[in-house]
């Protein structure tokens, strides 16, 4: 029997693209789950909120990554996308933190209507908040799709700045088949037993009103989600690397050397000639205003034009290497490995949509068991 604190988590996590999590669902208390039951249930409406991070952070750098996630979610690129995705799909979409104790999809254009419902009553919304938790658990380097209760699915992709994970693009809160009248009866019985109070015919309608997407249709998706995902990591090193608050003039023009030669052999004495500094001094502030080395910064301004000639499939990988200013492939590889976090190859394969991670089996985690 489930007892009146009692919330459920996902039943299966499956990090295959286009195949929805399936098997018994069970339920879970979560240590914390009277504390998120007692938070407005209206919180984190859009991404503004949903940006906010939690008064402890999980890293050192997790107030930087918040900062970095604003500044994607204040982009052009990012809103044109968004509203673009929304209208094709009519779907929902947020960029949201890794740790967020709010609905990232809540008030957002397209809003499931049964999500909607749930997501302000209070015992309701702290049970999408524990699913919410253990889905961003699941995918770290890869998609992953989780399943409530009630039968819907949202699906979240991690954006990447190397090996940092920055936030995820989520959506979902979709069926993956047409809901059954034995399935909502279900779906009663349970709120009942959490005491959520409704009227019954505006449930009906908004459960038999949830959108239902096709595994083929999910599949489509998630690969437009995982290039826009390639795209915002883009943006994130375009972010750090084009940084000009309180810079000064020295280094802006030190920076406009670097990006003019940067193909070629370049060393920091001859930037440091160029800006009428000696190479001591112009080390220093280079650091202090970049937060980069000179070796460092060359090599991401030349690993961001790499990645943009990896867009075409006629360059091999060699010639990019010595366009962007590499004399060696071997160092180039493990420069680029290192700041994006996967190697030309692999990262070629995603962008173009031949990753073969889209054949690999589903891995799944194991249902939790009802506490």
């Amino acid at each position: 029997m489930l007892s009146d604190w009692q919330f459920p988590y996902i039943a299966a996590v499956n990090t295959r693209i286009g195949e929805s999590a399936t098997g018994p669902q069970s339920v879970a208390a979560p240590a914390n789950a009277a504390e998120k039951a007692a938070a407005p249930a209206a919180a984190g409406r859009g991404n503004a909120g949903a940006a906010k991070a939690p008064e402890s952070s999980a890293h050192p750098g997790a107030d930087k990554d918040l900062s970095l996630l604003e500044a994607l979610i204040g982009s052009k690129i990012y809103q044109d996308y968004e509203r673009a995705f929304t209208e094709a799909t009519g779907l929902p979409v947020a960029l949201r933190p890794v740790e967020s104790w709010q609905l990232p999809l809540h008030g957002k254009r397209h809003e499931g209507p049964f999500c909607a419902l749930m997501a302000e009553r209070s015992r309701t919304c702290a049970s999408c908040l524990d699913m919410q938790e253990r889905l961003a658990g699941s995918a770290a380097r890869e998609s992953a799709t989780a399943v409530c209760p009630a039968g819907l699915s949202e699906t979240i992709v991690p954006v990447r700045l190397g090996d940092r994970l920055i936030g995820f693009l989520q959506t979902g809160q979709v069926f993956s088949k047409a809901p059954t009248k034995q399935q909502f009866e279900r779906t009663t019985r349970l709120l009942a037993k959490w005491g959520v109070t409704l009227d019954r015919t505006a449930l009906r309608q908004a459960y038999f009103a949830t959108r239902v997407l096709p595994a083929r249709q999910h599949e489509s998706v998630i690969k437009l989600l995982s290039i826009f995902a390639q795209h915002l990591s883009i943006l994130c090193n375009q972010i750090l690397v084009q940084q000009r608050n309180a810079e000064p003039p020295v280094i802006t023009r030190a920076k406009a050397f670097i990006q003019e030669h940067q193909t070629d052999s370049l060393r920091l004495g001859e930037v440091a000639k160029a800006v009428h500094t000696s190479p001591f001094y112009f080390c220093k502030i280079f650091k202090k205003a970049t937060g980069l080395n000179f070796t460092d910064y060359l090599s991401r301004i030349r690993i961001e034009r790499a990645r943009n000639l990896l867009l075409n499939p006629q360059l091999r990988v060699s010639e990019i290497a010595f366009e962007v200013g590499f004399q060696s492939l071997t160092h180039f590889n493990r420069v680029f490995k290192n700041t994006v976090g996967q190697s030309p190859t692999r990262y070629r394969e995603q962008l173009l949509g031949t990753c073969a991670t889209a054949k690999r089996p589903a891995r799944r985690t194991p249902a939790l068991a009802a506490a």
